[in-house]
């Protein structure tokens, strides 16, 4: 009897969100509020009553309209509340995130470098 080993290698291709420094990337459990389908990348804030997260929108008024989370994977919280995984430490490709209405990369920059999230723009450049 022999036994052979086999090797079966599938194709990455990487999105563009994790700019750099994956090792220093920080992620953590998390629940979606219901109501939203959300990709990867989506910028998100924490609304104070609940401690859930939505996409952060400028205009809000109950804590989430302060970004402070990148969301990991694709997450349907559609049909009610969702856990999820957020990242809330790490280096991102400004242009990968997905941002809610009144942010811009501009406008966010300075408060998520407060909280350890870097955006980097695709040129290379900071």
């Amino acid at each position: 009897m022999s036994f052979l080993a086999t090797y079966k290698s599938e194709g990455f291709t990487p999105d563009g969100l994790i700019a750099q420094n994956a090792q220093l990337l920080l992620s953590e459990p998390a629940t979606l509020l219901a109501g939203q389908n959300l990709k990867r990348g989506a910028l998100l804030g924490r609304i104070t009553a609940s401690g859930k997260f939505v996409l952060s929108l400028a205009a809000a008024g109950d804590g989430s309209q302060v970004p402070v989370a990148v969301l990991v994977d694709d997450t349907d919280a559609s049909a009610g509340d969702k856990p999820t995984l957020i990242h809330t430490r790490g280096d991102f490709i400004a242009q990968a995130l997905t941002l809610g209405a009144g942010h811009t990369t501009a406008s966010v920059k300075a408060g998520l470098e407060d909280r350890g999230i870097f955006l980097i723009n695709a040129q290379g450049g900071a």
